[in-house]
């Protein structure tokens, strides 16, 4: 008997049947049988499934001699069923990977409960996954299993059977199955919930629910939405059937007026015409089924008096409102930004204020980075400076007490970026800046350079994308100064971002705390990121990847610390949209310091960020993943070969990647000299004194005993020795990488 028996109905899918199945028979968790049931389907469905079938012993074909619609192949695969638990699954979505497992261990962890409700994410054609925004009722925090009554909230969650788990002796003993029509799931969803003596709920995607184009059956036209009066006579029937459970016909009744304004209201999905017989069957069935006292959302008023003609009427007048806004909103813009143009050529005119500094970073973001190193260093050794940051309104309470907090596009905004003296940022501060001649702009850039960037990637067009590279470059002629931490950025820059600026090779101002940082801090930081005491901390931060259109994850980082043990946590940096889960997963994507988190971890995973150069101050472990390097650098391009002069241990594939930690070869002596060499080629001035001396430099004017730097006061063409990177002329260490070293 297996563990669970997945259905699945197939009619008209034949480009996604695969990728579904393919879903279920990959998961890591085996003990299943896949029901799939051909609902004679006039295309290649019905073949698809045998060969399936012919490759993989779990699979079990069910072909039905007509078509029966979607509830009751359900009701075929489930006479088929033998496993502990039913498990349904549309043909054209898809389990995410461990998603089987999670759901065994989280049944396991309640005690066998009836049902298991698990989320589901939207996944879209052109990339997006977007998770269910009604979480909280899945929340796994509280006493489980429980009840209806306890969480009545799982009432609001999306009325379908894919979301679900169901233990099949609790659905044979009470005898539940799937009617004919559309809207099916309604009259098995409502009465499985309010029989279930015991629910539990999983806090994980394990569905992706995909939003297709054309050919949804709640994006078609059609006389069958009509189906779904007669599905919530169905649900009260039940009701009636089982007094005990008269207590949940006003949520019920909510519920039913609800989906009838949400069927009524959405665009294309009744036929034209025939909006007036829904509104009146509606009516209908409100005054049947009405519970008295019961509250009503406003827009279902619509419903209960049918009122048809005022609908359409108030449509319209919300679509002339809308329009109207619009428009006075645009003009109401325009009449802004055409006053504040005003106000900063007014602005211009007037003294520049050599006691003021403006900081940003990240365009907009909260207070870090080397700009907020510099901030702090201003404050510290030059307080006669007054100091302001720029950040977005989201971003305002992530700015510490001390420097002014301005918001982008405000008249104080344009003030003092026509009136301060100094302007640090590492990014652009938009194609609307004039500096002055006694303005002096500070580029502190965003660390060292693997990946092509400025005029490289001419030839990159898909990291260029729709860069402006002569506004780049009008950019860059308003520079004065540009921060590097080693010869390396220097030369790169200086060649790919050519300007008549001077670079000071000071360090990374933002690895100064690194340096700072006390053992009681970083206890401090741990505890606050929920890290276990004992635990090996993870930091994994992948590169963004250029030729992909979606930044999906290139590691199961789930599968890894299952397979590292409960030792083990990894904190995910990831990209894009996807969010990491897992029980011991900790998603730190929104938290707003990299350097904290680092500081936290015990070890770096990363594959071409340019984290691993200011990791490399904390003299801790570094893994590098190069599982797609040949696609990387052919996309991106980059100044030297990682795989030749790694920081640490080198991982090419998952399996070999969970093989370094697993035999300690992240922390051996070999990648503790790696390490080191890495180091002092890239981290020669990181002594925890560089935005000291950025400031004694610029504000205070002092220069003995600093850092040498390269000043490029006139542009001379580079050498072609000099045009490439000096890393490019050593060579690739060699030998194992032993266990010598305990932690």
């Amino acid at each position: 008997m297996p563990r669970f028996s997945v259905i699945v109905p197939a009619y008209e899918v034949q480009a996604y049947l695969s990728e579904c199945l393919d879903s279920v028979l990959a998961q890591s968790y085996p003990d299943l049988e896949l029901i799939v049931v051909d609902d004679c389907s006039p295309d290649a469905c019905g073949a698809i499934i045998d060969e399936y079938a012919v490759r993989d012993a779990r699979v079990r074909p069910v072909h039905l001699a007509e078509n029966q619609g979607l509830g009751r192949a359900r009701n075929a695969g489930m006479a088929e069923a033998s496993g502990d638990y039913l498990v349904f699954l549309d043909s054209d979505d898809t389990l995410t990977p461990d998603a089987l497992r999670s759901i065994a261990d989280r049944i396991k962890e309640t005690g066998e409960p009836d049902v298991l409700v698990y989320d589901y994410a939207r996944t879209y054609w052109d990339g997006r996954t977007v998770r269910n925004q009604l979480t909280g009722p899945l929340t796994e925090q509280g006493a489980a299993p429980f009840r209806l009554e306890d969480r009545p909230g799982l009432f609001r969650v999306l009325m379908v059977a894919w979301n679900k788990a169901c233990r099949r002796d609790f659905v044979e003993r009470h005898g539940f199955a799937f009617p004919p029509g559309y809207y099916e799931d309604t009259p098995w969803t409502f009465p499985v919930l309010m029989a279930a003596e015991s629910i539990a709920t999983l806090d994980r995607v394990c569905v992706h629910y995909r939003q297709r184009r054309q050919g949804n059956i709640l994006g078609t036209s059609s006389d069958k939405h009509f189906d779904l009066f007669e599905q919530y006579d169905r649900v009260f029937a039940y009701l009636d059937g089982h007094p005990e459970m008269a207590r949940w016909r006003p949520e019920l009744f909510r519920r039913m007026i609800d989906h009838y304004a949400t069927v009524f209201t959405k665009r294309g999905r009744l036929p034209r015409g025939s909006h007036g017989e829904f509104l009146r069957r509606a009516r209908a069935h409100y005054r049947r089924h009405h519970v008295p006292g019961t509250r009503m959302r406003r827009r279902n008023v619509l419903v209960r008096f049918g009122l048809h003609r005022t609908f359409r009427a108030l449509r319209l007048a919300s679509a002339v409102r809308r329009r109207t806004l619009k428009t006075a909103v645009k003009l109401a813009r325009a009449v802004r930004f055409g006053a504040l143009r005003v106000h900063y050529r007014i602005q211009l005119r007037l003294p520049v204020r050599s006691d003021r500094a403006v900081f940003a970073s990240g365009a907009g973001r909260g207070h870090g980075g080397d700009p907020g190193a510099l901030e702090e260093a201003f404050r510290t050794h030059a307080p006669h400076i007054r100091t302001a940051w720029i950040a977005h309104p989201e971003h305002q309470h992530a700015v510490p007490p001390g420097p002014r907090r301005l918001r982008p596009g405000t008249a104080a905004y344009w003030t003092a970026l026509a009136r301060s003296k100094y302007l640090v940022t590492d990014a652009d501060l938009g194609p609307g800046l004039r500096k002055r001649h006694e303005q002096v702009l500070v580029q502190t850039g965003q660390g060292t350079p693997l990946a092509h960037m400025g005029l490289d990637l001419l030839e990159r067009p898909a990291a260029a994308r729709d860069t402006d590279f002569a506004q780049l470059l009008r950019g860059v002629d308003q520079w004065d100064v540009v921060l590097s931490g080693n010869r390396h950025s220097t030369l790169t820059c200086g060649r790919v971002l050519p300007g008549r600026y001077t670079t000071l090779e000071y360090g990374a101002p933002r690895n100064d705390v690194f340096q700072r940082a006390t053992s009681a801090d970083v206890t401090r930081l741990r505890e606050s990121l929920g890290i276990p005491q004992d635990a090996v901390a993870i930091l994994y931060a992948p590169a963004h990847r250029d030729y992909l259109r979606t930044q999906h994850p290139q590691l199961d980082l789930e599968r890894i610390v299952r397979r590292l043990g409960p030792r083990f946590v990894i904190l995910a940096r990831t990209r894009g949209d996807h969010r990491p889960e897992g029980p011991r997963v900790i998603d730190v994507r929104d938290h707003p310091s990299v350097q904290s988190l680092c500081l936290a971890s015990d070890v770096l995973l990363t594959d071409y960020s340019s984290i691993m150069f200011d990791y490399a101050n904390l003299d801790r472990p570094i893994v590098v993943h190069t599982g797609d390097w040949a696609a990387f650098r052919a996309s991106r391009g980059t100044y030297f070969d990682v795989r030749v002069l790694p920081p640490g241990a080198v991982a090419r594939s998952e399996d070999e990647l969970i093989d370094i930690f697993a035999t300690g070869h992240w922390r051996g002596s070999r990648s503790a000299q790696l390490r080191a060499a890495f180091r002092e080629r890239f981290c020669p001035y990181d002594d925890g004194r560089a935005a000291e001396r950025v400031v004694r430099h610029l504000v205070l004017g002092e220069t003995d005993g600093q850092p040498a730097f390269v000043p490029f006061a006139e542009r001379h063409p580079v050498p072609s020795a000099c045009a490439r990177s000096p890393l490019a002329t050593v060579e690739q260490p060699s030998g194992s990488l032993p266990v010598t070293e305990k932690r």
